[in-house]
């Protein structure tokens, strides 16, 4: 069954920040992203007050929807997801892969309770960012806590942090200091993951310090879907208040970057970059954070 909204008993422990009324410049300019991803024109954009999640969704938060719904993701209904060659042990059995990007392994049995595939779970990774969710998954967990995805508009304006112009929400350096600030690949894409800030695959959240609103892990860890359809030109003809995406679409936004986000392939780790996938699209680095209308009015 896919669920209501959450039983009166039943905990659903999201932690909402507010963001008040306000307007950013969303976008960039520069030239380290893809043309193909549509990251410009810089443009100003308006956003009413509302309020996103402080952490991506965990396998903590997502178990319980579950237990009160019986709810079945499509991962599970499919039998199989895609999961990092490198999370795999070397003897595994050969398994469809992605011809334009080999180390994605189909695995039969992967989902979100079994990461890696039948032989895996989640024990110990209860405060992890539930993966293996398709976008209608998301949707469906959101709608049952009585909540909604955030649109890409105010995914970017809370993912900033308050900064301007800046590509990560703490500054331009992508480890200023020395300083790991986000769980992305670290070594040689894809054959060697030397894991220097402290993880190979997912992190708990508040593994890094907060952004400038309270926000954990928006770069880095795992891609984060959007409720906004996917254009590469939407920006050059969106409304200034309010965007919500084209009308319709193929493929829904991702952003945030993942693990395996890398410089020498995917520099979509800033928090200008975009991405997209179609909405019934499950992986090992795919999760979701929630949002919702303002609690009050607020203004900046």
């Amino acid at each position: 069954m896919t669920g209501t909204a959450a039983s009166a008993d039943v905990e659903v422990g999201v932690e909402l920040l507010d963001v008040a009324k306000g307007s950013f410049v969303m976008g960039s300019d520069r030239d380290d992203g893809y043309p193909a991803d549509g990251e410009g024109p810089a443009h100003r954009v308006e956003l009413a007050a509302f309020r996103i999640g402080a952490t991506t969704v965990t396998n903590r938060q997502f178990a319980v929807f579950v237990e009160d719904t019986g709810f079945k993701t499509l991962a599970e209904t499919f039998g199989t997801s895609f999961v990092f060659a490198g999370q795999l042990p070397d003897d595994f059995p050969p398994t469809r892969g992605v011809a334009a990007a080999p180390w994605w392994r189909e695995v039969p049995g992967a989902d979100w309770r079994h990461p890696e595939g039948l032989n895996s779970d989640v024990v110990g990774r209860s405060s992890h960012p539930v993966v293996h969710v398709s976008w209608f998954d998301a949707i469906a967990y959101a709608a049952w806590a009585g909540l909604r995805l955030p649109s890409e508009a105010e995914w970017e304006r809370a993912a900033r942090g308050g900064r301007v112009g800046s590509s990560f929400p703490w500054g331009d350096e992508i480890e200023p200091d020395g300083e790991h600030r986000m769980n992305v690949f670290q070594g040689s894409f894809p054959t060697h993951n030397n894991a220097a800030d402290g993880f190979a695959g997912t992190c708990p959240v508040r593994s890094y310090p907060p952004n400038g609103l309270g926000l954990f892990e928006v770069v880095g860890n795992v891609w984060e879907w959007c409720s906004d359809w996917f254009s590469p030109s939407y920006y050059e003809h969106s409304p200034q208040e309010d965007p919500a995406g084209p009308l319709t679409g193929t493929s829904r936004v991702m952003r945030g970057g993942s693990y395996l986000c890398h410089h020498s392939y995917c520099r979509r780790y800033r928090v200008e970059a975009r991405s997209h996938n179609t909405p019934d699209s499950t992986a090992s680095n795919i999760g979701f954070r929630v949002a919702a209308p303002a609690s009050r009015p607020t203004e900046r």
